[in-house]
C-alpha cells in the first residue's frame, strides 16, 4: 500500500446539536482509488464535507499531504489541489455546459487537449457544449459535475455518489474515466452505493456505520468475502446491482 495523501485521525463533526462523526479514522493512499461505503446515514457525505471544510471538524485531524487542513476555509483547501463533486451536482442550470466548465477552471482557461480527453469519456458534453446545463438529462448533469472536477489536474478528488441515476452504458464510461484519472496520478475518494461499481474500481475501502469507520482494507478482499459483506453492509456485493 502506498503512503497516504489524505489521513483522517479521530475526526468528530457536529451539525448543530447533532454529533454525526465519532472519531473517524482512515487513510487514502496516494495514486489509488479509495471507496467509502456504508448504509444510508452512516456519515459518508458528512465525512467528505468535513474534509472539504464545508462543515467544521469539532475534534481530530484531517491531514493532507502532511498538513492538517481541518481548520482551513474551503477556498484554501480547494486551492491546494482538492476537487469536490457533491451528490446534488451543484451545476449552474442557467449557464451553458461550456460556461460551467470555465467556472471550474481556476484561472478561467481550459486546456483543449484535456477537454478532448474528457470528451472521450463524456461525449454528450461536447454535443451540448453551448446548451444550457438545465436542459441536460439527469445523467448528463451528473457527468458535467464530474467533468468540472476533471477540467484541471487535481491531486485529490472527493466524489459523492458518482453513478447515481446513470444508465449502465454511461457508468461504464465513468469507470473508464476514473481509471484514466488514476493512471494520470490522481488520488480519488468515492462515496458509492453501487457495489459492482465500487468493486470494479476500488483499490482500498473504508466502511462506515453510525459515524465511525468499522472496517478498513483492500476492496478485493471485501469483494471476495461474502460473509464480511453481509456483516458490514447487510448484503452481498455480487447480489446488489
Amino acid at each position: 500500500m502506498r503512503p497516504p495523501l489524505l489521513k483522517l485521525e479521530g475526526v468528530n463533526t457536529h451539525i448543530g446539536p447533532y454529533h454525526i462523526l465519532h472519531g473517524v479514522d482512515f487513510e487514502v493512499p496516494e495514486g489509488e482509488l479509495t471507496m467509502l461505503l456504508g448504509r444510508n446515514g452512516a456519515g459518508k457525505t458528512t465525512t467528505l464535507r468535513t474534509i472539504m471544510g464545508l462543515w467544521q471538524a469539532s475534534a481530530g485531524k484531517v491531514i493532507y499531504d502532511g498538513h492538517d487542513i481541518a481548520d482551513l476555509p474551503t477556498p484554501t483547501i480547494s486551492n491546494m489541489g482538492i476537487a469536490y463533486v457533491p451528490e446534488n451536482m451543484g451545476i449552474f442550470t442557467d449557464l451553458t455546459v461550456r460556461e460551467n466548465m470555465v467556472l471550474a477552471a481556476r484561472n478561467g482557461a481550459m486546456d483543449n487537449a484535456r477537454l478532448d480527453w474528457i470528451f472521450t469519456y463524456m461525449p454528450a458534453l461536447k454535443k451540448f457544449w453551448e446548451h444550457p446545463a438545465g436542459l441536460l438529462s439527469g445523467g448528463q448533469k451528473q457527468m458535467l459535475s464530474i467533468a468540472r472536477a476533471m477540467v484541471e489536474p487535481r491531486r485529490l478528488l472527493l466524489i459523492d455518489e458518482p453513478s447515481k441515476g446513470l444508465a449502465p452504458a454511461i457508468i461504464q464510461n465513468l469507470v473508464s474515466a476514473f481509471k484514466a484519472m488514476k493512471e494520470s496520478g490522481a488520488t480519488i475518494l468515492v462515496v458509492e452505493q453501487n457495489f459492482n461499481f465500487a468493486k470494479s474500481l476500488g483499490d482500498t475501502v473504508a466502511v462506515m456505520d453510525n459515524g465511525k469507520v468499522v472496517h478498513r482494507g483492500t476492496m478485493a478482499a471485501l469483494a471476495a468475502d461474502e460473509a464480511l459483506q453481509q456483516k458490514l453492509l447487510g448484503l452481498s456485493l455480487d447480489s446488489h446491482q
